[in-house]
C-alpha cells in the first residue's frame, strides 16, 4: 500500500526561494530511487518562507530504503533552513476517485 508523506519546512527569513531551489536537485535525485512515485517541494504563495514536501512511496519498504540512502546524503547548504524542526505527517494513500 502506498504511503504519502507531507513535511512542512520553514526557511530562514527571506530564504524561501533559495531553499526551494536547493531542494530541486534533491528532488530529482530522490525521484530516481526505486519505489518513489512523488518527491516535490511546494512554496507557499502566502508565506514564501514556508514550504511543503510531498512524498509518495510505493510501500514501506521503499520508504525504509530511502531513509537509509538519505542518511548518507550531504545536507543542504547551511543558512537556508530555520531552526524550526520540520513537521511530518504520514498517510496511507488510497485514491478516492
Amino acid at each position: 500500500m502506498s504511503l504519502r508523506l507531507l513535511i512542512t519546512l520553514t526557511a530562514a527569513p527571506g530564504k524561501g526561494a533559495d531553499f526551494a531551489q536547493a531542494f530541486k536537485t534533491r528532488c530529482e535525485e530522490v525521484m530516481r530511487e526505486p519505489g518513489c512515485e512523488q518527491f516535490e517541494v511546494f512554496q507557499s504563495a502566502v508565506n514564501p518562507d514556508k514550504l511543503v514536501l510531498l512524498e509518495l512511496w510505493k510501500d514501506q519498504a521503499a520508504l525504509d530504503a530511502h531513509a537509509k540512502v538519505n542518511a548518507t546524503r550531504a545536507p543542504l547548504p547551511e543558512g537556508l533552513r530555520s531552526g524550526v524542526p520540520g513537521e511530518r505527517e504520514d498517510y496511507t494513500y488510497s485514491r478516492a476517485r
